[in-house]
């Protein structure tokens, strides 16, 4: 047994701000309404995304929460918008200071501008640096905004280690935006060890762990009411640099990406157990 889930995490809107839920009946698509929508640059056609956070750190200002169907987006100042709402896409552009689309299906080879996390750190966030351009999910099933797999997890061992590597003293898992934070007692850079194998979540959850999660810039950017922290990428740059996979390069590295097996329920407080390899 690794530990129990500790906390469950949603974003309607990707690269905008989610919240706790308090049960989830996971599928292969993740959380219902997990990355539900997005916002495209009508200019570019790529999806919006704090990846690049010259244009679009100001995602991270806005929260958005699913409720009865419908996504309230609401902006650093307070104001609620609605994604029902006929003028949702002009309020967003005005917000955004781009003109912008929100919308529930990806478009034909979608795609974001992924800075890069070294160039950010060295110039800051308002500088142009080079960006790679990330097809969406290879590991996720077809229609989805996940950059690429369905779910994303941490564990409090790798928050705590990375807290007390840290000069801040504190890891908060809002900038590292996973699904699933798994409460495991110790702290060290240990959710590598678990890619390739599957995880029993409560009675029926399974999931596969497919990669360790390479880290971009976003972490180090301002959530809400949490300030910039640059040392949430140095000290993992420092400290836990590996593959995400074999073959890839070694990078910043904190948490795991996974894929689904087997569907089911899942709460805070549910047991988290390494299955036997098949």
């Amino acid at each position: 047994m690794l530990g129990t889930v500790g906390a469950l995490w949603r974003y309607p809107v990707k690269s905008m701000l989610g919240g706790q839920v308090a049960a989830a009946a996971v599928t292969v698509r993740g959380l219902p309404g997990d990355r539900g929508l997005a916002v495209v640059d009508r200019e570019t056609g790529r999806i919006a995304s704090a990846k690049a956070p010259r244009l679009w750190r100001s995602l991270l200002g806005c929260s958005a929460a699913l409720v009865d169907g419908a996504v309230r987006i609401t902006g650093p100042d307070g104001k609620e918008l609605w994604s029902t709402d006929p003028g949702i896409d002009q309020a967003l552009s005005a917000l955004l200071g781009r003109a912008v689309t929100l919308t529930g299906t990806p478009p034909p080879g979608a795609a974001l501008d992924r800075s890069r996390p070294g160039q950010v750190l060295r110039r800051g966030s308002d500088a142009e640096v080079e960006a790679d351009v990330v097809r969406f999910g290879s590991a996720s099933p077809a229609g989805t905004f996940f950059d690429f797999a369905p779910l994303h997890l941490v564990s409090t061992s790798t928050l705590d280690r990375l807290a007390a590597l840290s000069p801040r003293g504190v890891a908060e898992a809002e900038r590292f935006r996973p699904n699933i934070v798994i409460e495991r007692a110790g702290a060290g850079f240990v959710d590598h060890e678990w890619v390739g194998r599957d995880l029993r979540i409560g009675d029926r959850l399974t999931l596969r762990v497919i990669a360790a999660t390479p880290r971009c810039a976003v972490p180090t950017l301002a959530h809400g009411g949490l300030p910039p922290d640059t040392a949430a990428l140095r000290t993992l740059a420092r400290h836990n640099r590996l593959p995400a996979m074999a073959g890839s390069d070694p990078a910043p590295s904190a948490g795991i990406y996974a894929q689904v097996l087997s569907p089911g329920m899942i709460r805070p407080g549910d047991s988290v157990r390494v299955l036997p390899p098949a």
